[in-house]
C-alpha cells in the first residue's frame, strides 16, 4: 500500500534534495524552511502572522513587533522558533515521551497560562478536551496510551517502515489522544518532522490554505477507522511543496534585458 505515492515521493525528493536543499547549504535550508513552518503551522491555530511578518520575527526578535500583530501572536512565534531550535538540535534523541513533553513545553512556555490558567507547559491535560467540533475522550485514558504510541513509532522507524508514513500515522493517533492542555497541533507537527528530519528528509509543512484538507483527514481516523487519507495527504503535500520550489527556482532564472 502506498507504493506508488512512495515512489514519485522519492524520485521528487532526490531532485529537490540535489536542485534546492543542497543548493542552498543546510544552514540558510533550515532557516527558510523554519520561518516557512513556523509560519504555517501558527497559522493553522489562528495565529495572524504571514510568512514575511515571521522572518521579520526570527531575524530581529521580540524588539520588532510586525505592525497589527499582538504580543500574544510574537509571544506564540518565539516560542516555537525555541521549540523548533531544539527539535533540530536533538535529532539525536530517543522519541520518547520526554521528547514530547519538553517540545510542548518549549511551544507553549510563554502563552499556555494566558490560554489555560492553572496548567503547566509539558505536563498532561489533568481534564477532558476538545478542539473545534471535536470531543475526545477520557484524558487518562488517552494519556495511558501515549508510552505505547511512542514506543511502536520507534519500532516502525527501526523496522524500516517508510519516513512518511511513520510520520503520518504517528501524527493522526497523537493528535487523536491529544493529550495536552494546549499545543497539541504545534507539538504534533514539530514531531511529524522530528520524524522526516532524522531519516534525512526535507520538512513537511501543513500550509495554511490546506488547513480543511488537513482537519478532515485527521477527523476521518475517527470517523472512519483508518489513517490513509492522512497518509495521502502528508504525500500529496510534501510532493506538491518540492514541485513548487523547484518550478519557482527554475522561473527565476530570467534572462537579462539590456537597456
Amino acid at each position: 500500500m502506498f507504493e506508488k505515492e512512495i515512489e514519485e515521493y522519492e524520485s521528487v525528493r532526490k531532485e529537490y534534495q540535489q536542485k534546492v536543499a543542497d543548493k542552498m547549504g543546510r544552514e540558510q535550508w533550515m532557516e527558510y524552511n523554519e520561518i516557512l513552518f513556523s509560519a504555517h503551522s501558527c497559522a493553522i491555530e489562528g495565529n495572524s502572522f504571514t510568512v514575511d511578518d515571521t522572518r521579520i520575527l526570527r531575524e530581529q526578535g521580540m524588539a520588532m513587533i510586525p505592525v497589527g500583530r499582538s504580543l500574544l501572536e510574537c509571544t506564540e512565534m518565539a516560542d516555537h522558533f525555541r521549540a523548533f531550535d531544539f527539535m533540530v538540535s536533538h535529532l539525536d534523541a530517543p522519541f520518547d515521551e520526554a521528547l514530547l513533553k519538553e517540545i510542548n513545553r518549549l511551544a507553549t512556555e510563554h502563552t499556555l497560562s494566558y490560554r489555560a490558567p492553572g496548567a503547566v507547559a509539558g505536563e498532561y491535560t489533568t481534564e477532558d478536551m476538545a478542539a473545534g467540533d471535536t470531543v475526545f475522550g477520557d484524558h487518562e485514558i488517552l494519556i495511558a496510551r501515549v508510552p505505547k504510541l511512542m514506543e511502536s513509532t520507534e519500532r516502525a522507524l527501526a523496522d524500516g517502515q517508510h519516513p512518511m508514513v511513520v510520520a503520518a500515522k504517528w501524527h493522526g493517533y497523537y493528535e487523536y489522544l491529544h493529550p495536552f492542555r494546549d499545543g497539541n497541533g504545534r507539538t504534533g507537527r514539530l514531531l511529524s518532522n522530528f520524524i522526516l528530519l532524522r531519516a534525512g528528509h526535507p520538512l513537511l509543512i501543513v500550509k495554511l490554505e490546506d488547513r480543511a484538507s488537513y482537519i478532515s483527514a485527521l477527523k476521518q481516523i475517527r470517523t472512519e477507522g483508518t489513517d490513509e487519507f492522512l497518509i495521502s495527504f502528508f504525500f500529496k503535500s510534501a510532493i506538491e511543496r518540492m514541485k513548487g520550489e523547484m518550478a519557482q527556482k527554475k522561473k527565476s532564472v530570467l534572462p537579462l534585458i539590456f537597456f
